[in-house]
């Protein structure tokens, strides 16, 4: 879960974007970007792992000035927290910018056979193939928004985007497709996009909220809605009378209780383009185990510190059940401090929301010392677990703000399955019509 925040107007993008990005950093908070037209005519970019305050560190030593922009701070799914993997991402030529929220299923496929026509890529993540794609429909298709909705055809899986050209220096670009909320704010002479409605409440709280399947081309006198297979969208705003705290929270009273509420969506994340139903086959390709080691395993422990303890237990079931193999689960804080009997034959599953519990991580370390092979599951890419093990499988839960799991804990118990049926796979302990 990310948060995009877009401007085009008479003012200074650069302000409004921040403000919004602030507002809307409780949806990921790895790293920070800001793109803007410059009156010159050129797209300048500004990028910065961690939180927003790195970004605007950046940005006081190297300023940008511009009335159309686009921001992102972001929650990584594809790709560790870097600078080369913050948003925006850029096409070969340097002159699009791509912001976006959502998981894309088949990346890396069209990546390759945009590799094969000559595009150079310099990140991690999924997103950048968008802007190449683009630039490449942009040879055949001149207008901006043609080329956006050619590429996202393409696209399986889930996404909201922001698009800001030089080649159509008027307008934004915004589009959704099962990720979340792409909202659009009406201004007096200046237009807004977001991703939370929170980011742009203080400017207006007029709104056009996009649906599945909709592209928004945004300019300061307006906004134009349409299918991406080019059919014209009608639909009235709405004004949004909710306080700015409250809006904050999606209108409901705290986060706990929109957290409950987004368990639907990050078990959908979760599960997204891991299983095959055609061939019954589970895709888990960050696991990073040979099929030799996965066939010596005869014993699963698990281990865990409180919530993703509980999971634990749960995936102990799942993996006797699936996979035939014994399982157990055990407690971080005391697997590190006895003198376990593991080895290579033993697959240790590390589970953790941040991938940094301290007892998890010494957990991990005494495994590996004993030879076993280390998978983590965790929600937070690049983590100090995810570095440690041999493969990982990431949750998709997005942050979680509100101090009692939720949505951390359901995702939890998806990748445990997960877990169980590749396992089980891999075993032949279930067969493909199983899985289906």
């Amino acid at each position: 879960m990310c948060g995009i925040v877009g401007y085009v107007g008479d003012k200074s993008a650069v302000g409004i974007i921040l403000e919004g990005l602030k507002r809307l950093e409780y949806r990921g908070y790895d790293s920070a970007g800001i793109a803007v037209l410059a009156p010159s005519g050129t797209l300048e970019v500004r990028r910065a792992a961690g939180r927003i305050k790195n970004l605007e560190g950046i940005l006081r030593e190297r300023p940008l000035t511009g009335a159309i922009g686009i921001g992102h701070t972001r929650w990584a799914t594809h790709g560790r927290p870097s600078d080369d993997n913050a948003h925006p991402h850029t096409d070969c030529s340097g002159t699009l910018v791509v912001v976006h929220n959502g998981i894309l299923e088949n990346y890396l496929e069209i990546k390759e056979r945009l590799q094969g026509l000559g595009h150079t890529f310099k990140s991690e993540t999924d997103t950048e193939v968008i802007a190449h794609l683009i630039e490449h429909h942009l040879k055949t298709t001149p207008r901006l928004e043609r080329a956006v909705k050619a590429a996202l055809a393409e696209f399986k899986g889930s996404y909201a985007v922001g698009v800001v050209s030089k080649a159509a220096p008027d307008r934004l670009i915004a589009a959704k497709h099962g990720a979340g909320s792409v909202v659009v704010g009406l201004g007096k002479g200046e237009m807004f996009i977001a991703s939370d409605i929170p980011a742009i409440l203080s400017h207006t709280r007029d709104v056009v909220i996009l649906e599945d399947g909709e592209v928004a081309v945004v300019t300061s006198g307006g906004v134009v809605l349409s299918t991406l297979d080019d059919q014209p969208v009608q639909r009235e705003p709405v004004r949004i009378m909710w306080d700015p705290i409250m809006a904050e929270k999606g209108g409901y009273r705290h986060f706990m209780l929109k957290e409950i509420y987004e368990q639907p969506r990050a078990i959908t994340d979760t599960f997204r383009g891991r299983i095959a139903p055609e061939t019954g086959a589970i895709v888990l390709p960050d696991l990073n185990i040979d099929p030799a080691t996965v066939r010596s395993i005869q014993r699963v422990v698990f281990v865990a510190c409180g919530t993703a303890y509980h999971a634990s237990m749960l995936g102990k079931t799942m993996v006797e059940r699936l996979a035939g193999l014994p399982a157990e689960a055990d407690l971080a804080s005391e697997y590190r401090y006895r003198d376990a009997i593991a080895g290579p034959e033993t697959l240790v599953v590390a589970v953790s929301q941040s991938g940094e519990t301290a007892d998890t991580i010494g957990a991990v370390k005494a495994a590996r010392l004993k030879g076993c092979p280390i998978i983590t599951i965790t929600n937070a890419v690049g983590s100090a677990l995810a570095r440690e093990a041999t493969g990982t499988i990431y949750m998709h839960a997005g942050p979680e703000i509100g101090v009692a799991s939720t949505k951390a804990f359901s995702t939890m118990i998806v990748a445990v399955y997960l877990l169980g049926l590749w396992l089980g796979r891999q075993r032949d302990a279930i067969t493909a019509e199983d899985v289906r």
